[in-house]
């Protein structure tokens, strides 16, 4: 599970993955059974190892209760991934989302320009609603366009608040190919100030002004070799 929390990005590894990370990636590393949590202690990019649910309440209720967070990013390795992801979950709202990936004929990605910000077309789901048709129909109804929509390329979570209550947004992210840009236009009243169609380096470009979950889907994106170089 990856969760992108105040924009940081929080990974939930099971012990079974945990073999596969490598030491020299972290700048702190904490073992919670020899030693209390405390954001002081977390610098750079932080390793916690034997997370339990006490420790992950902690953790939480820590960074909700205060803004003097520095670390870049915190991996936790827990024994029992789906109890812990279940025990995240429960301390927000969980609202689904879906969104996509656009290519046009060039190879180019769609970028949209909103909130200040570059972004990738996404939007909540509705009632009795699958995945792949809302991703279908935010990217359609937020860009203008028709798409065909092809394989999942990841899920990210992302929180956020909305007046006093705490939002978890899951949103699966898809690769899509636009078949028809003839009525392209952004769709003003969501804030989207312009579209533009990108090569990989000008995605590169605009992810400096963008959010660390967009820069992971473009990330995601491209370990799978998806986007050939321009």
């Amino acid at each position: 599970m990856v969760i992108f929390i105040d924009d940081k990005l929080v990974r939930i590894v099971s012990t079974k993955k945990f073999k596969h990370l490598n030491g020299n990636d972290f700048d702190t590393m904490i073992d919670a059974r020899l030693e209390s949590l405390s954001l002081k202690k977390m610098h750079g990019h932080v390793i916690i190892l034997n997370a339990s649910e006490a420790t992950i309440q902690k953790f939480f209720k820590l960074i909700q209760q205060s803004r003097d967070v520095v670390y870049q990013s915190v991996t936790l390795i827990v024994e029992n991934k789906p109890t812990i992801e279940t025990q995240i979950k429960n301390f927000y709202k969980v609202v689904k989302a879906a969104g996509g990936v656009v290519f046009n004929e060039e190879q180019k990605i769609l970028m949209m320009y909103r909130l200040g910000k570059w972004d990738l077309p996404k939007g909540k789901r509705d009632d009795n609603e699958k995945a792949k048709q809302t991703a279908e129909r935010e990217v359609e109804e937020e860009c203008g366009i028709k798409v065909q929509l092809n394989e999942k390329l990841c899920t990210t979570w992302h929180t956020y608040t909305m007046g006093t209550r705490k939002i978890l947004k899951r949103t699966k992210w898809y690769k899509m190919n636009c078949i028809d840009k003839s009525k392209m236009q952004p769709q003003k009243d969501e804030g989207i100030e312009k579209l533009e169609w990108m090569t990989e380096k000008e995605v590169q470009n605009a992810l400096l002004n963008s959010y660390s979950s967009i820069r992971y889907v473009i990330d995601q994106l491209q370990e799978k070799h998806e986007i050939e170089v321009q």
